[in-house]
């Protein structure tokens, strides 16, 4: 019960966390997180969202923090599960979230202006929609 309880009192980083989830997914791991697929964890992806809005409402941190550490550990099951399927990884998701918060700040990161919220607003959907034409524009290209 030792290293349980050292494990309880230590500090983790992200690659940690993500090593934790792969070890629990892993043939000596757990079985209820083995049997997991995208479709299962459906109901508590949504759970675990409405308890994060219920914490904001609320106006409770302490609850919020932990809600949101279960907001991630549905972001890294569904990551982990893709990355045994060979479909993508967690570095992935890193990857496009970071891309495309780059490329929809303009004016943080860019040559782009937005004074006001409401300009970013407008910025962010012209963006998102040439992001989507340019993408189904792909879709439809002959190789």
């Amino acid at each position: 019960m030792r290293g349980m309880m050292e494990a309880m009192e230590n500090n983790y980083s992200f690659v940690e966390l993500v090593d934790i989830i792969r070890h629990l997914r892993s043939e000596n791991g757990c079985p209820w997180d083995r049997e997991q697929t995208h479709e299962s964890l459906k109901p508590c992806l949504t759970e675990e969202c409405e308890e994060v809005l219920q914490a904001i409402d609320n106006k409770d941190d302490e609850n919020l923090c932990e809600e949101l550490g279960d907001v991630l550990l549905q972001v890294l099951m569904h990551s982990q599960i893709a990355e045994e399927e060979g479909r993508f990884t967690i570095d992935d998701v890193i990857n496009e979230i970071s891309r495309k918060m780059i490329r929809r700040h303009p004016h943080v990161f860019g040559n782009g202006h937005a004074g006001t919220s409401a300009e970013v607003l407008l910025n962010w959907e012209e963006i998102k929609k040439a992001e989507k034409a340019a993408k189904a524009a792909k879709h439809h290209e002959i190789p």
